[in-house]
This record gives structure tokens, C-alpha cells and sequence, in this order.
């Protein structure tokens, strides 16, 4: 089972998600995707923010990334209870999970893409107002996650054979401008040409009529 709730701290609303206990966090590290923002450091409290295309991870505004705070110390045991807690986040991909870590547990590939962000004590009205935008979902993250890398597929397929038209199209007129500047010498040459050809074929007393 997976909680799901939002925030309207931004515009348009963020998703954040979090699993009901550490064995269901291990699917959420298992299928994860790279949007996702990762919140962790009490007990067995995982929470994941779904950003929105074009948002970045170190770029997270302060209201959305207390809400996501309030979560991780409200999801745990431990934490819940203690002021003063510091709640460490990531994207997903910095995940790091081998064999030797127990369920739920993971550390991380890269320590300076992991920030810290302190709470000094829960706060009930944020907590609260997010508890009511709480439902429960039993989601086949697998299949979502395929899902999502398909649809990112087929918009990077689509934007690469843009690029590719709009490289050609350059090509082409990059082409037409070469030509017109290689035979313009020609074309000059040849005006020239008509020019003495006529002035040769007219007779002797052709200014006779201007008299």
C-alpha cells in the first residue's frame, strides 16, 4: 500500500507519496523514476515527491519542501516524537541499494547531490492539512514506471526528429545561399554578355534616328 497526498503550496499541486512501511519503501527504491525526490533519514520513513516536468531537484521551493519534511518526521516512529530532526533528501537516481543493505535501507552513489534540511518540531496544521488530501492506492509501480520511460521515449523520439528537420531545413538553405553567392559572378558575367551582344548586333547608323 501506498499513501498518496498533495500539496498546494505550488501551483500546479505536487504529489507527494509514501510508503506504508519499510518493506513496501523497498519497491519504491526498486521503481523508482528520476523525477522522483527522495526524503529520508528517520527510522523507516521514505517519502517521495513526483515533480513536474522541467523542475529540479536542488531547485525545490521552501513551502513543498517543508511539506515533504512534516511527512518524513510524521511517518516515523522515532522521529515523531523528537524535535530538532534532520531530514535528508535526493533525487532517485542517487539511490544506491546492494544485497548487504537491509529491507528499506539505502545509501547514496553520489554525497554531494544529498541535501539537508532541518525540522525543529512537527507541525500540526501543515501535517494535518496534508492528511487531508490522503489516499490509499495499491499501484503496480512496475508497470507505472514502464509506462513512464515509454512515454518519455516517444516525446525524446519525437523532439529528436524535429531537430532532425530543423537541421535539414537549415542544410538546405545554408546550401541555396552558397550557390547563389558561387553563381552570382556567372550570372553577372553573363548580363554583361547580352549586354555587348547587343549593343554589337545594332547597325552603323542606328543613332540616325535620334538626329
Amino acid at each position: 500500500m501506498v499513501f498518496y497526498f498533495t500539496s498546494n503550496t505550488v501551483q500546479p499541486a505536487a504529489f507527494i507519496y509514501v510508503g506504508k512501511d519499510k518493506v513496501e519503501n523497498e519497491e519504491l527504491i526498486k521503481y523508482g523514476l528520476d523525477e522522483d525526490f527522495h526524503v529520508d533519514k528517520l527510522s523507516s520513513a521514505h517519502v517521495y515527491l513526483r515533480m513536474n516536468e522541467g523542475d529540479r531537484w536542488d531547485a525545490i521551493p521552501a513551502a513543498l519542501l517543508d511539506d515533504c519534511a512534516q511527512l518524513t518526521k510524521a511517518n516515523s516512529i522515532e522521529g515523531n516524537k523528537k524535535d530538532n530532526q534532520t531530514v535528508i533528501y535526493t533525487p532517485w537516481s542517487n539511490l544506491k541499494k546492494d544485497g548487504s543493505m537491509a529491507v528499506g535501507q539505502v545509501s547514496f552513489k553520489d554525497p554531494k547531490q544529498v541535501k539537508k534540511i532541518l525540522v525543529s518540531q512537527r507541525e500540526n496544521a501543515m501535517v494535518n492539512r496534508l492528511n487531508r488530501t490522503k489516499v490509499e492506492k495499491f499501484p503496480d509501480l512496475r508497470q507505472e514506471k514502464e509506462t513512464r520511460l515509454k512515454e518519455v521515449r516517444r516525446r525524446d523520439q519525437a523532439a529528436q526528429m524535429e531537430r532532425r528537420k530543423e537541421e535539414a531545413k537549415v542544410a538546405r538553405e545554408r546550401k541555396e545561399k552558397a550557390w547563389q553567392r558561387d553563381h552570382a559572378y556567372e550570372d553577372l558575367l553573363n548580363e554583361e554578355s547580352i549586354a555587348q551582344s547587343s549593343n554589337q548586333d545594332r547597325p552603323d547608323d542606328f543613332l540616325d534616328d535620334f538626329m
